[in-house]
């Protein structure tokens, strides 16, 4: 038996697959696009439960990297966090929680506290069917009769 090579699909196949299969394309169909199986396309589609998820994002309420890089040099130069506050309109508050939860006066980093503000981005949060893989494989099975029978 001859094994086919694992392919790895760029961002703008795995696109143009899940527009196949929001079209109502089958997955027999969606393989031959790709030159593979069937199985191989259930194999990308199910993990998510079949639906497209979306492209993860900090919450507009996050401070962006140039404003920990901000917080960052002000915290080495000596600055009070209201001084800090004064060069972006955010609260002191905000400024406050920032540097407590990301090191304190001494540790705080500012790469460093933004990744932890993706790691404690908890969107997009997985859908049921992702966390359920038997109900994930129903659905698909029966969208599938749904589609051959239409």
């Amino acid at each position: 038996m001859a094994y086919r090579i694992r392919r790895n699909y760029t961002v703008a196949q795995m696109s143009e697959l899940w527009g196949l299969w929001q079209k109502g394309e089958t997955l027999k169909a969606i393989g031959s696009v790709f030159d593979r199986p069937s199985s191989s396309i259930f194999n990308l589609l199910s993990p998510t439960g079949v639906i497209r998820l979306l492209s993860r994002r900090l919450s507009r309420l996050a401070l962006t990297l140039r404003e920990s890089e901000e917080i960052s040099r002000g915290l080495i130069s000596g600055l009070s966090l209201r001084c800090i506050r004064s060069q972006f309109s955010r609260s002191p508050s905000t400024i406050c929680r920032e540097v407590a939860r990301n090191g304190g006066l001494k540790k705080y980093r500012a790469s460093q506290a933004y990744e932890a503000a993706w790691d404690r981005a908890h969107r997009p949060k997985p859908c049921k069917l992702a966390l359920h893989p038997e109900l994930s494989r129903y659905c698909l099975n029966v969208d599938q009769f749904h589609r051959t029978i239409l």
